[in-house]
């Protein structure tokens, strides 16, 4: 790769086809959900306590959740079509964005409950977003702490074209590799979907090795060890070598920490692999084939230098896909970033990457 810098850097103003990978979209109230819910669980959540899921990775007065401007006139940031269409399509020139839906049915203990709102989640998806703007596609959601109601659901709605991917919160209560979601696994590998791993997830566990934090920014500093762990895990316990085909996307975790963690990986593998024995290959092989990790937000050094030295790092200029995680708010504007890189590695990572990682 390339280490020169285009000599004058437009900052976002050059056009060039854009796919985002993270645009948000949340469920305004639990009433939006019920043209899409048995009768049972209306009437269940109009006469008890429970009213959905009330979880969230991004709290509401977080200056992080959401970007000036973005919160309609009722409801949360990223609940209105015609805003998010103005905003995070039209005024960016996206050609395709990825919704993902960070509805926490994760943290449902009721199985039934879990299942029945995933459910009316992706009806609601379908007929609300993807069947009214043709520019969408979208993550499934599923109940991922029971991996066989999850692949149920993968089966229910995995061949919809507009779903290309399932959302699976990086928090979970076991890591992603363990044999528990082998069914999970077998279904997102059949119906050929890619599994995007998300920032975020409510499991009820904590979310440090250590326990329970006390600031909000301990914890979303410290999400990207999150990551690491899911990574080490899904290869170490084989998935892909169970399902060669399978695809992860690490969403919202940022991809500085990686080419450090696949040095560290690399080494201890070459120590270990005889407890592990279906490794067969270096993990960052394994990461290079089956991984790809979306650009916001950006953890990098203020020196573009240094990002692309970061980057070339990775060994592989297909790893890195364009994302806004609109309407969520950070320092650094992805569209500036494209601006500052070769123009050919900007192509890849703007659009050329998520075209060919998502079939789209």
């Amino acid at each position: 790769m390339t280490d020169t810098l285009p000599a004058s850097a437009s900052k976002g103003a050059t056009k060039r086809a854009l796919v985002d990978c993270d645009v948000h979209v949340e469920v305004p109230r639990a009433d939006v959900l019920f043209p899409y819910l048995p009768e049972h669980w209306i009437e269940h959540i109009q006469q008890s306590r429970f009213k959905g899921p009330t979880d969230t990775a991004y709290p509401p007065r977080a200056p992080t959740t959401a970007r000036p401007g973005s919160r309609p006139a009722d409801g949360p940031a990223g609940s209105d079509l015609a805003l998010v269409r103005d905003q995070a399509l039209d005024a960016p020139g996206v050609d395709l964005a990825i919704l993902n839906c960070a509805y926490a049915i994760d943290s449902l203990h009721h199985p039934d409950a879990a299942v029945a709102l995933a459910s009316a989640l992706n009806d609601w998806l379908i007929a609300e977003w993807l069947e009214k703007e043709p520019r969408l596609r979208a993550s499934l959601v599923v109940p991922s702490q029971i991996p066989e109601l999850a692949a149920r659901e993968i089966e229910r709605v995995g061949d919809h074209p507009g779903f290309v991917q399932v959302f699976l919160p990086v928090r979970a209560q076991h890591p992603y590799g363990s044999r528990l979601f082998r069914p999970m696994w077998e279904a997102i590998a059949r119906h050929e979907l890619v599994a995007g791993i998300h920032f975020g997830g409510a499991p009820g566990n904590p979310p440090t090795p250590s326990g329970w934090p006390s600031y909000y920014l301990e914890e979303y500093a410290g999400m990207a060890q999150v990551f690491a762990s899911q990574v080490v895990s899904l290869i170490t316990e084989g998935v892909f070598d169970q399902w060669p085909t399978v695809r992860v996307t690490l969403i919202e975790g940022g991809f500085t920490w990686l080419p450090a963690h696949m040095w560290r990986f690399d080494k201890e593998w070459r120590n270990l692999r005889r407890v592990v024995p279906w490794v067969k290959r270096p993990p960052s092989e394994y990461m290079r084939e089956h991984m790809r990790l979306t650009i916001q937000p950006l953890d990098a050094p203020a020196s573009r230098q240094q990002l692309l030295e970061v980057i070339d790092q990775l060994g592989s200029e297909e790893m890195l896909l364009y994302a806004s995680d609109y309407p969520h708010l950070h320092d650094a504007d992805p569209l500036d970033v494209l601006g500052d890189l070769p123009p050919g590695l900007a192509r890849k990572i703007a659009s050329e990457n998520a075209r060919a990682w998502y079939h789209i």
